[in-house]
């Protein structure tokens, strides 16, 4: 049976290599920490459907690498995410300081409006933290991103960062900000039958208004 669902976003985690970007996707999926976690080579996938603001969105998720290496083929993803969660590991500076360049790529190759929030992992290692949350937070709203901690290894506001990020996406659709039917938006309707209602009723609101 096929998986019925209003919207699919686009999501990207970025982020450099070592904060936990695949241990963050693998417990949102999976709810359970991913043991045995090594580099990703390239890119990976994942996928979730989820319930937001009474809509039933799907996740298309691609956790890029973080390695220097496979920069050129990650960046290539980027394009048309609606979405992303920019990860760093509260316990390493050096990822903390590379934040401004991941926040340029996804800004500048990906969707236009792109949804972005910054995540502090690595929650439960807070005896070896580096970066405050002060830090963190000031740095986020300097630069206009959602921000919370989080730890892949107990699943604290793990789930919280994805939905957060969705539904202000969604939000971004009802107020007319974000439109679906444009390309490289990073978000398409789910079942063809939702679209027609959805126009039909953005076209009353805009007579409405008028």
């Amino acid at each position: 049976m096929s998986e019925t669902y209003d919207f699919l976003f686009k999501f990207l985690v970025i982020g450099s290599a070592g904060t936990g970007k695949s241990c963050l996707l693998h417990q949102f999926i999976e709810s359970k920490f991913k043991q045995d976690s090594n580099h990703t080579i390239g890119v990976e996938f994942g996928s979730k459907v989820v319930t937001v603001g009474g809509q039933t969105v799907k996740l298309q998720i691609w956790d890029t690498a973080g390695q220097e290496r496979f920069r050129s083929v990650t960046r290539s993803y980027y394009r048309g995410a609606a979405g992303a969660l920019l990860v760093y590991d509260i316990t390493s500076r050096e990822t903390y300081n590379a934040l401004t360049n991941w926040l340029t790529d996804a800004r500048t190759l990906a969707s236009l409006n792109i949804v972005i929030i910054l995540c502090g992992n690595k929650k439960d290692l807070d005896a070896d933290r580096e970066v405050t949350f002060l830090e963190a937070s000031r740095f986020a709203q300097e630069n206009e991103l959602m921000f919370l901690e989080t730890s892949a290894l107990t699943g604290e506001n793990v789930e919280e960062a994805f939905l957060k990020c969705a539904r202000t996406i969604l939000n971004k659709i009802e107020s007319g900000e974000l439109d679906p039917e444009r390309m490289g938006s990073g978000i398409q309707y789910g079942d063809a039958s939702l679209r027609q209602p959805r126009s039909s009723q953005a076209q009353v609101r805009q007579q409405c208004a008028c």
